[in-house]
């Protein structure tokens, strides 16, 4: 099942981690796909991140390996088509665009705790507590 992940949970699996992000991250059973700039996002809250987490740099760059190889990059000249569908959705909330976007190109579940988000139809939005519900009714 394709998932796109919302680069918010990645910063609170970084900072707090929890079994079920983590078994999330890791199943097998979800494809897991964000917008490219992502990685950029994490490397630019570096230091942000790594003193909220108390992890070593080497952990850091042991956990954005991980996400290098679980989490599919999918260029913006992928889904840049589906951004205006997005934006009509919510004009105010810019950030989560290509999220959206790529969400909608490929009609598959966003992963994210946005609340925002849950009012609009093209999409289906699933939080951590939801999603780890999917996955443990796939086992």
């Amino acid at each position: 099942m394709k998932v796109v992940v919302d680069v918010n949970e990645l910063f609170s699996l970084l900072i707090r981690g929890t079994s079920r992000s983590e078994a999330i991250l890791f199943s097998e059973n979800f494809e897991l796909i964000a917008p490219e700039f992502l990685l950029d996002e994490f490397l630019r809250n570096r230091e942000e991140i790594l003193k909220k987490n108390h992890r070593s740099e080497a952990d850091f760059d042991r956990l954005l390996e991980i996400f290098r190889r679980r989490i599919t990059l999918i260029p913006k000249s992928e889904f840049e088509e589906f951004v205006p569908r997005a934006l009509s959705l919510f004009p105010e909330h810019t950030k989560d665009v290509q999220y959206l976007a790529l969400a909608i190109k490929f009609d598959c579940i966003l992963w994210t705790e946005e609340k925002l988000l849950r009012n609009q139809d093209p999409v289906r939005v699933n939080n951590t507590w939801e999603l780890f519900e999917i996955l443990k009714g796939m086992l």
